[in-house]
């Protein structure tokens, strides 16, 4: 199993990223995804979550209707958009399934 993040980087408040998971190693379509964060001196949380057998997703009270998460199953990707970024957004993301973590993507707002 492997996860690898991408997309990451230094964006300013207000502004959007989009952040992707490339999966390989497993049968994509058969497992939950997550995109969990974790911002320096705190514990890592859960972002957004999506069910494997319909796609249905849910989101943390704090990133809900910010965030958009997604998946390609052509390319066994999924993908997590953050719109209307705040600095308290600052945080590594990390592509979470199969009990298998990716090695996480630095995400920074900050003007």
């Amino acid at each position: 199993v492997r996860l690898v993040e991408s997309g990451g980087g230094l964006v300013q408040p207000g502004g959007s990223l989009r952040l992707s998971c490339a999966a390989s190693g497993f049968t994509f379509s058969s497992y939950h995804m997550s995109w969990y964060r974790q911002a320096p001196g705190k514990e890592r949380e859960l972002v957004a979550r999506m069910v494997s057998s319909d796609g249905t997703t849910s989101y943390a009270e704090s990133v809900k209707g910010r965030f958009i998460l997604s998946r390609d199953l052509a390319k066994n990707t999924v993908y997590l958009q953050l719109n209307s970024l705040k600095p308290e957004d600052t945080a590594v993301y990390y592509c979470f399934a199969v009990q298998t973590w990716g090695q996480g993507t630095q995400v920074t707002v900050s003007s």
